[in-house]
């Protein structure tokens, strides 16, 4: 079954959630895993297009966006409005909504900010997988 965890940045922090699932992404992939970064538009997919190749000054994500990203061959795939193709090790979710395929995923990962409006979004992600019966896991992200 489909582990899902929340990255709750704390209140302290000057992060958003865009560099927090940069540096979920990098991680991710530095442990050998596969990566698909489900955004909300177009406009944020490009955001985060850009964010993975300067949110640390000597890091190097090899990304891609779908639809022209290879999935076979490129690690972490940003997508929008596409099919994730034969994705199911990590998903991370920044859309507005659960992605219908979220379940054939091994583990999916909802990154949580400040923002008001986006962690009333994630309140209604966290209700809409505990009805559903999935594993459920917060986790508090400091810095």
């Amino acid at each position: 079954m489909t582990r899902i965890d929340f990255y709750i940045l704390d209140s302290n922090s000057t992060q958003d959630r865009y560099l927090l699932s940069c540096r979920i992404a990098e991680k991710a992939w530095k442990e050998n895993h596969r990566v698909m970064i489900q955004a909300a538009s177009e406009q944020e997919a490009r955001h985060l297009d850009q964010l993975l190749w300067t949110f640390r000054e000597q890091s190097f994500v090899p990304h891609a966006l779908l639809p022209i990203a290879d999935a076979t061959t490129t690690p972490v795939i940003i997508g929008w409005n596409a099919d994730a193709g034969e994705e199911r090790d990590i998903l991370i979710n920044l859309s507005e909504e659960v992605p219908a395929c979220f379940s054939r995923f091994e583990r999916v990962i909802e990154p949580v900010d400040n923002d008001p409006e986006r962690r009333a979004v994630s309140r209604q992600h966290y209700r809409y997988y505990r009805e559903r019966g999935y594993p459920l896991q917060d986790r508090k992200i400091t810095g």
